[in-house]
């Protein structure tokens, strides 16, 4: 364990890398993420659990920090405050990985028993699954690693039976056969989570259907040709006055390949603008057709299948597809079924004219074609008939729909409801088993005649069937959205009443990416209400997306990700958190920039060189929460700056405005305290002085900490012996005072006047170090206050050696103002006033042009919606920078007279 430095010299430069490490094994080795605090209020939050399989991305970076800050900002409150952690057994993508391991050994996972290859992946898994757990430790995650939590494990299974087991006693789970998305390569139904379209240049073919009579034909058109071999009808729009002659006497298509009768059906799917108005329904292979079949009257169970689970064509139910089709390939298939179309005189071709008029035929018409990917198999999902277990997730969805209208729940930020209600109200049965070895096995067993038995064990399923009865238990697993449902509460116990539970739920908070909002979020809401008759948290706060520099979304195929882990080597986690809350605006995307992160890199290091300042000044640790009593004015005006930051600061993160919480903090710290507090109070360092500036010093330790831990722990340590609490249980601020609006408005005013003299000077060309006179005739009582009380302030930090109170003598000057006074400063002797003229005036004649060419491009409709956005991005800028030189260049003309 490592132990505090105390009393200790701060080193000269800021080393991220040297404390990291040392300060989270001090925290987590010394039980501070989790101190003992039986009485406290509690404070609870959850984490997304990652993969088990999976490694940081730049979005567990921005999830994970927005959810440090907040755990560590209530623990500084004195709350209880619980970060539950944990993994997901990640059903496909864990049974991925061990499968690869097995391929790459000459070995497969069918060489194995199912037990044998569950070990196997526990085998893995205690090996090389979890490297997610050490890198959210370096980005400093404050989380309860004494619970760590798996979702496969046995008390978290034994929770996941009994759900499954409720449900289906209470009719919202049900074994039906509908079109799930099938990964023909894994060999699963897979959720829509885990399906990515993807373009890809296809066909577009249209085929002659004849008429059953002979009496004619209807043309289809379609981009998948081999499905034809389970078409079961034909739709029409009910308003397309081309078939109504055709639907009224019942006609049917027998159809070329298998001769199949299928009826012509109305049915507004049917789109009467789109090539013939005739569409081929295939149910069982396409999910507009399966809803379309439905209606119709084509029952799910008679509904034909022509693929098996590697995507390869079997025979159909009526046994009409021709021998030498099966087990052909879908897409050899596809290819053959063309051919035979073709050469039965079925297919209509494609007319191409060229720039002479030539006609050239082709057998389709190329479309770019938006197909769904398996994102993990990699291979294009097979809407697939299947006889798989449903939630009745329209059923489970009402109370969460509510909870959300009355505002029993908070989404955050609230335009995000209308998204939530629009999936919730619309909602679809929910898929939920899975045709894998890994995973939590469905407790359901099926005696010899089909009949099912659902029970939490074996031994009771037996005995619902009886003694006599043969039973064999269902080969698939859940889906792994259906237990991290229970994480907000299986985590801390239950099914069983634990003390846990009972006071950390619900919890108080989730944190989430907005892109898992219905596949985590929402079910969450529909089993805490299910299971235990609460919402598991009144608030959901949605993060946007951590976008590449360009807006772009992060891909591998693009090269455009970024490795947290790389920015933490680089510029140490502080940074990049301070980055992440800094930019993250209710759910807006960020764009990533190292420039910014560096940015944040120096803002620590400036912190740094201000501790040094201060140790070097006997400035240190204080010893008291309250304020320490002030007599001068620039030691009331810091303790008010310290009251006005943490009431900001508080308000940010209770609207969770984590932007402004971040923006509030580094105004504060480097502007106020850094640039200004220090620079008036050095040379003039008085033991009330250093008072105040070490208590000062202590309330930004502690309200920067939830933002940026190492190095604020690492400068608290160094600044105090206080071994007996680390800053990472420190007390909130607690100042106990007021605001001194009359200090407030006297240092207010000296900051204006310097930061007045400093802007001219820099604006004239004047050396910064110049020492300048300035008069004053009549002064406001705050000017005079300042004069009297300010003199030796003034003469070092604004350079002014002397101030008149008197009219100022005739000649060039400039004037700067301060706090509704206009103090002249003579130039006479300082500058050369003409040639100075003809510089500032030749620098504007080149600005103005400049600004109005940019002016004139960026009000071009062409340029801004036809150019690269980074060029339009770096005319606006550079227009905005023109428009500035111009104003500055002009009021130093004004100044020169």
């Amino acid at each position: 364990m490592a132990e505090q430095n105390t009393n200790e010299t701060i080193e000269r430069t800021f080393d991220p890398a040297a404390i990291e490490t040392k300060w989270y094994d001090f925290w987590e080795h010394g039980g501070h993420f989790r101190p003992a605090r039986p009485d406290a209020e509690p404070f609870t939050i959850v984490n997304p659990p990652p993969n088990v399989t999976g490694s940081l991305h730049i979005g567990h970076a921005l999830d994970n920090t927005l959810q440090d800050i907040v755990v560590r900002y209530e623990r500084l409150r004195g709350k209880d405050a619980l970060w539950v952690v944990g993994m997901d057994h990640a059903g496909i993508a864990t049974q991925m990985v061990v499968e690869r391991q097995l391929e790459e050994q000459q070995d497969k996972r069918t060489n194995y028993s199912r037990e044998k290859f569950v070990d196997k992946v526990w085998e893995w898994k205690a090996e090389s699954g979890g490297a997610i757990t050490g890198q959210l430790r370096r980005l400093g995650c404050s989380m309860d690693w004494s619970r760590e939590q798996f979702t496969m494990d046995e008390h978290f299974s034994k929770a996941v039976l009994k759900v499954f087991v409720d449900l289906y006693n209470d009719d919202l789970i049900y074994r039906d056969k509908r079109l799930v998305n099938w990964d023909p390569k894994l060999r699963t139904a897979i959720s829509d989570l885990e399906v990515e379209n993807r373009d890809v240049k296809g066909g577009f073919w249209t085929f002659r259907y004849p008429l059953s009579d002979g009496s004619g034909e209807i043309r289809v058109s379609t981009t998948r040709p081999e499905t034809m071999l389970a078409d079961m009808a034909v739709a029409v729009h009910p308003d397309d006055d081309r078939y109504k002659e055709l639907v009224a006497r019942g006609a049917k298509v027998k159809l070329p390949i298998t001769g199949r009768e299928i009826p012509i059906v109305t049915d507004e799917h049917a789109d009467p603008e789109l090539g013939s108005g005739a569409v081929k329904i295939t149910p069982g292979h396409d999910f507009n057709d399966f809803e379309v079949g439905k209606r119709a009257g084509i029952a799910p169970a008679d509904m034909l299948n022509m693929f098996d689970a590697d995507a390869h064509v079997t025979q159909t139910a009526d046994g009409l597809v021709p021998d030498e089709l099966i087990g052909m390939e879908r897409f050899e298939a596809r290819k053959r079924v063309v051919a035979m179309m073709k050469d039965a005189g079925f297919l209509v071709p494609h007319v191409t004219k060229d720039k002479d008029g030539e006609e050239t035929e082709h057998d389709a018409e190329p479309r770019t074609i938006p197909t769904p990917f398996g994102d993990r198999g990699g291979v294009e999902i097979e809407p697939w008939l299947t006889d798989q277990w449903y939630v009745d997730a329209e059923k489970l969805a009402q109370k969460p729909i509510e909870a959300v209208k009355n505002g029993d729940v908070e989404i955050v930020p609230k335009a995000w409801e209308k998204t939530f209600f629009n999936w919730m109200e619309n909602i679809q049965p929910w898929c939920v088993s899975r045709q894998l070895w890994w995973g939590h096995r469905i407790p359901a067993w099926y005696d010899q005649d089909g009949k099912v038995y659902v029970a939490e064990s074996a031994e009771e399923a037996q005995a619902k069937a009886g003694d006599g009865a043969t039973l064999t238990r269902d080969e698939d697993v859940l889906d792994t959205w259906f237990s991290s449902a229970l994480w907000p509460f299986a985590t801390l116990g239950w099914p069983d009443k634990t003390d846990l539970l009972e006071k950390h739920y619900p919890n108080d908070l989730l944190i989430s990416g907005f892109d898992i909002l219905f596949f985590w979020d929402a079910r969450m809401l529909m089993a805490g209400y299910f299971n235990t008759g609460e919402a598991p948290w009144p608030r959901l706060y949605l993060h946007g997306l951590v976008r590449a520099p360009d807006g772009s979304k992060m891909s591998k195929s693009k090269g455009n990700v970024v490795d947290p882990l790389g920015l933490i080597d680089k510029y140490g986690a502080d940074a990049l958190r301070f980055f992440m809350a800094a930019m993250e605006s209710q759910g807006r995307d960020i764009k990533m920039d190292d420039s910014r992160v560096e940015g944040y890199r120096n803002f620590a290091t400036k912190l740094w060189n201000a501790a040094r300042f201060c140790q070097s000044n006997g400035i240190g640790a204080s010893e008291s929460i309250a304020a320490p009593k002030a007599t001068h004015a620039v030691n009331r005006w810091i303790v008010g700056e310290v009251i006005e930051t943490q009431a900001t600061l508080d308000q940010a993160l209770a609207d969770l405005r984590f932007d402004a919480a971040a923006n509030t903090l580094y105004h504060f710290v480097w502007d106020r305290f850094c640039d200004w507090y220090l620079e008036l109070i050095k040379g003039n360092i008085d033991e009330e002085t250093r008072a105040v500036a070490g208590w000062a010093l202590d309330q930004i330790l502690v309200m920067l900490h939830p933002f940026m831990p190492f190095v604020t722990e690492e400068l608290w340590s160094l600044l105090g012996d206080r071994a007996d609490y680390p800053l990472i249980t420190a007390k909130w601020p607690d100042p106990q005072a007021e605001v001194d609006a009359s200090a407030k408005a006297e240092i207010d005013y000296v900051i204006a006047l310097t930061s007045a003299l400093r802007s001219a000077k820099n604006e004239l060309g004047l050396a910064p170090g110049a020492k300048l006179e300035a008069w004053i005739a009549n002064p406001s009582p705050t000017g005079a206050k300042v004069l009297d009380n300010q003199e030796a302030a003034l003469d070092r930090v604004a350079r002014l050696s002397a101030i008149h109170r008197d009219t100022a003598p005739a000649g060039a000057s400039m004037e700067v103002a301060a706090g509704g006074d206009a103090y002249v400063v003579p130039l006479e002797g300082l500058v050369d006033i003409d040639a100075e003229k003809a510089r500032l005036e030749k620098a504007l004649a080149a600005s103005a042009k400049e600004a109005k060419s940019l002016e004139g491009r960026l009000g071009n409709a062409n340029f801004v919606e036809r150019a690269k956005p980074e060029a339009v991005e770096k005319a606006r800028a550079d227009h905005a920078h023109h428009t500035s030189e111009i104003a500055r260049l002009e009021a130093a003309l004004q100044r020169l007279g």
